[in-house]
Parts: C-alpha cells; sequence; structure tokens
C-alpha cells in the first residue's frame, strides 16, 4: 500500500494540467470502435495534438482522404516516435473512435504499420523517463546560489488504457501497476472517456469544460467569468496563446528551460512561446510597472529555496477548464525547491486576487532533469479545423 500513496498524491498534484491534458478528447465518441485502414499521405508532428493523413479506399473504388489524430509532437517525440515511422505511401491500419463534428476523422488508439508492428497511443518505444527521480548533487553559483541551469522535464502522464480510451491518467512511472483502464481507487476516470457520463453527451464539450470554478469567488470574478465559453476561442488555449504563469509551467508535461546567474533567472516554458524573467538583484517593484500576461517577478534565495513574487499582471484566465478569471490585481508567490534524494524541482504556489478571489488559490507541481531538450513549443491546433 506504501508505494501506491505517492501516486495518488502526484496525482492530486498534477490535477491541474491533468485536468485539460487532452482538450480535443470531448471532440471524439470514445463508445465506438472503428478501424481506418489507408495510405499515409502526410504526418504532422505538432502542437497540441498531432495528425496522420490517411488516403482510404472505399469499396466502390473511391478514395476519401482521412486524418486522425495522435498525443501531441513533443511528447511523441519524448517517447521515441519519428516520422520516419510514418512513410509516406505506405499503408497503415488505425483502431480507435470517430470523431463526432467531422466525418473521416478519428481518435487513434492503436496504430499498425506496413511491416506488421503496432504501437498503442501512450506506447513508449523509448526508456523516455528512465532519468526522472535519481539523486543529484546540488551545484551551485559563485555566489553560492543553488544552480538550477538546465532542462526540466514533467514526468509523462498516461491514461492506464494504453490505447487512451477508457480509465485515467496516471504518472508514466507507476502506469504498469494497473490493469488496463484501471481507474484507482478514490480516482475518477477521465472525463470524456469510455463510458463516462460526458461521453455520453450530446454536447460534450459544454459538459467537459463548464465545471464550476474551484476557488470562491467574489461578485464582480462571478461577473467576469458570465459567458465565457472554454470550447471557444475565448479560451486562450484554443488561440495557441499562453494562459498563465501557474498554468503553462506544468500544462501537457513539458519540457521547460532555465537560464540563471547570479542577477537574474529566466524560465522559458515548453508550452506555447512564453518566458519571463525573475529579478534577483531588486527589492522592490518598478512604480511604472506595465502589465503583461507574464507580470514582473522578484525573486530571493532563502535557505536554499527560491522565494518569488510576481505581480503587473494583464487581466486573464487562470483556469480555463473551470471558468476561473483573473484580475489585473492578482499576485503570486512561488517557492522552488530542490530535492537532492530525487532530484525533484518542486515549485508550491499561492495566487491571490481580491478583486475576484474570495480565497487563495494554491497548488504544486515537480520537475525532473530532463534528457530530452526544451524546443519550440510551435503551437498549431487542428482540433477545430477541418481545411487541414
Amino acid at each position: 500500500m506504501q508505494q501506491l500513496r505517492m501516486p495518488l498524491l502526484l496525482i492530486a498534484l498534477l490535477a491541474p494540467a491533468l485536468g485539460s491534458a487532452h482538450h480535443g478528447l470531448a471532440n471524439f465518441n470514445l463508445n465506438i470502435d472503428i478501424t481506418v485502414k489507408g495510405q499515409v499521405t502526410d504526418i504532422a508532428m505538432i502542437n497540441p495534438h498531432s495528425w496522420v493523413y490517411l488516403d482510404v479506399t472505399n469499396s466502390d473504388g473511391s478514395i476519401s482522404p482521412w486524418k486522425c489524430e495522435l498525443r501531441g509532437g513533443t511528447v511523441l517525440r519524448r517517447s521515441g516516435w519519428t516520422r520516419d515511422m510514418f512513410e509516406i505511401g505506405s499503408e497503415v491500419t488505425i483502431s480507435g473512435s470517430p470523431d463526432r463534428f467531422e466525418e473521416n476523422t478519428c481518435y487513434t488508439g492503436t496504430i499498425t504499420f506496413a511491416n506488421g508492428e503496432s504501437l498503442d497511443r501512450y506506447e513508449q518505444i523509448i526508456d523516455a523517463e528512465k532519468y526522472l527521480r535519481k539523486a543529484i548533487e546540488i551545484s551551485r553559483l559563485d555566489n553560492g546560489d543553488p544552480d538550477i541551469n538546465g532542462d526540466w522535464a514533467a514526468e509523462q502522464v498516461v491514461m492506464t488504457d494504453p490505447r487512451g480510451l477508457e480509465g485515467t491518467l496516471v504518472p508514466l512511472s507507476v502506469a504498469d501497476q494497473f490493469d488496463p483502464g484501471e481507474v484507482p481507487a478514490g480516482g475518477r476516470a477521465f472525463q470524456g472517456s469510455r463510458g463516462t457520463p460526458e461521453s455520453f453527451s450530446d454536447d460534450p464539450l459544454v459538459t467537459t469544460w463548464g465545471r464550476p470554478s474551484p476557488l470562491a469567488l467574489t461578485e464582480a470574478g462571478r461577473a467576469a467569468i458570465a459567458g465565457f465559453d472554454g470550447s471557444s476561442t475565448d479560451n486562450p488555449r484554443l488561440r495557441c496563446e499562453t494562459t498563465n504563469i501557474l498554468w503553462d509551467w506544468a500544462f501537457d508535461n513539458p519540457v521547460n528551460r532555465i537560464e540563471q546567474t547570479e542577477d537574474k533567472i529566466r524560465l522559458i516554458y515548453g508550452t506555447m512561446i512564453f518566458e519571463r524573467t525573475i529579478h534577483l538583484d531588486q527589492t522592490e517593484f518598478p512604480p511604472d510597472l506595465k502589465p503583461s500576461r507574464s507580470g514582473y517577478s522578484i525573486g530571493r534565495w532563502e535557505n536554499n529555496a527560491l522565494i518569488v513574487t510576481t505581480r503587473g499582471f494583464l487581466e486573464g484566465i487562470l483556469l480555463a477548464d473551470a471558468n476561473t478569471p483573473h484580475s489585473d490585481q492578482l499576485q503570486v508567490e512561488e517557492q522552488f525547491r530542490i530535492d537532492p534524494a530525487t532530484g525533484a524541482l518542486t515549485r508550491s504556489y499561492t495566487a491571490q486576487d481580491p478583486l475576484y478571489f474570495a480565497g487563495q488559490y494554491r497548488g504544486a507541481d515537480t520537475m525532473y532533469i530532463s534528457s530530452y531538450a526544451w524546443e519550440p513549443y510551435n503551437c498549431d491546433d487542428r482540433s477545430y479545423r477541418s481545411d487541414l
């Protein structure tokens, strides 16, 4: 039992990221099985979702173009998948589920290549996470501050069903502890997965995206989010735009880059194109602070912990999938700390907004030293586009 406590705790800590890791899942009816066989015409290993394009020969000899969705390009490459696997003109067979809204579009559960080899949606071709959770020696800058330079990866999460059709998301390091499609005790099936209430809804986007805010909002906060539609371009993620410094650091289990000097720390996020600077040589905020999506961050090292205060935000969305706005009065407190026993870089945070929040929003996330290098996200969301 002791082994399972940490995974369930980790699932709880990752909840903001897990809740929207597959925002396109609601597009597909995972209660229906289909098989698509055709010749590969293109492969787009892009973020947030990849697509394989096929020419399918119908019973009357005519050709129909199909597209089938895969996980995001970064996570596929991190798992060992390559473009070379999808040889143009080769025949593949895809078993999965149909799109609810677009014809000739499917969700890929398992893909079988011309050579007979098959891969499930979440299959790891390389031992991509072997480097995680290992003891490290904390190096230091000349002034004695812990050195956190480098690329840091959030642990991948995968469905307990390797095909991604049922069950729930769990950290990759413990996925083999569960039967296919199993939901851990105390957990719940992923929204929209096979057999869930959302999967039977006539309007799954509303059901999946319409969750109430987990944070008590003021009257002004409730008014600010009234009419917000997280399944539309109201949601910055569906405009390929960054959300905020909390959400995007862990969203979709990214690889993030940290560039550190004695005076500044630059955080380059692995989702969207998002950067922020933590100023270590300042103790006061500039009087002419210009609001931005990243805000203005001042930090200090204290007992090997990096303490960061950020303010000066543009009004925006704290949680797009849970109807939670924030105003320009948002202030975020973060603490970054390295555990040399596990190599974990843990960030805990508290967000308060006296205009929109009736309380505080708290959370935490964890990164590890990455053997897969940071890469530009280059968002190209084709989940809601029929022209590609």
